[in-house]
């Protein structure tokens, strides 16, 4: 129990470390919103700073630090792409003057307590599957981690198609305005989250068949939680609806994150 508190503990400092030196960025940009591409890249500093911190590395910690690794690295690397491309967040934006108009509170001080704060610790308990699966130093890679392994890396590979075909599709001129219904798309209204969900839920089996089930399981309800009730969902369908008047039938025909065959409209 020492030795998962210390390495716990060990990940934090660093990784509030990381979110002072971006908090500190965001003042002088007076932008939060490449705090997104930081929810991926920053669980590549707790997985590896938790593989570093073992003395003999088993299978379970190998494949959790690979596969933590390459989902962070490929969605941290394309939502920095899409803030270089795209700009500032309209999400952040309100709720900056939000923060400013009913608390007083000015940027610096809305982007600690409302951006950065918040993320070190949600990141932190999302990525628990990949920091606590490690950490036994258990040898026999068995049928639980082995469905994980593949959950993960067809979460991981899911999610990249999802991304890149909505990058396509919002590419072309020719779609501006229109409601992406192509692809994944067609059979989800929210493929990207559908994956991100399945990769986590593979990472936990990992962590599972390690013996550390039971107190990893809070990573992946939590992300759960997040991309169906809160930041997920719940902030990007109100906008389309808004702004994309074949939202609503599109919505209708089809499921908001399992993928299942369009309904007849």
């Amino acid at each position: 129990m020492n030795l998962i508190l210390d390495i716990l503990a060990t990940n934090l400092a660093i990784s509030a470390a990381f979110f002072a030196a971006l908090w500190l960025i965001s003042i002088r940009l007076k932008d939060p919103s490449f705090i997104d591409s930081w929810w991926a890249l920053g669980v590549i500093v707790l997985s590896w700073s938790t593989y570093a911190q073992l003395d003999a590395p088993g299978p379970h910690a190998t494949a959790l630090m690979f596969l933590s690794t390459a989902w962070a690295v490929r969605l941290g690397v394309y939502l920095l792409w899409r803030w270089g491309k795209h700009g500032r967040d309209r999400r952040y934006e309100k709720l900056a003057e939000r923060a400013r108009a009913k608390h007083g509170l000015n940027f610096a001080m809305f982007a600690l307590l409302w951006v950065f704060a918040p993320q070190l610790l949600l990141q932190f308990f999302m990525a628990l599957p990949a920091m606590l699966g490690q950490i036994p130093a258990t040898q026999t890679f068995g049928a639980l981690a082995t469905t994980g392994l593949w959950l993960a890396i067809f979460g991981i590979l899911y999610e990249a198609i999802a991304d890149a075909q909505l990058a396509h599709f919002k590419s072309q001129s020719e779609n501006s305005g229109k409601v992406m219904d192509r692809g994944l798309w067609r059979y989800s209204r929210h493929p990207n989250y559908f994956a991100e969900m399945v990769t986590w839920w593979g990472l936990w089996l990992i962590a599972l068949d390690a013996g550390m089930g039971l107190w990893s399981i809070a990573g992946p309800i939590l992300l759960t939680y997040l991309l169906t009730r809160v930041s997920g969902a719940p902030t990007t369908e109100p906008h389309l609806a808004r702004t994309r008047p074949e939202y609503e039938a599109y919505k209708k025909r089809t499921s908001a994150f399992f993928p299942l065959p369009p309904k007849s409209s």
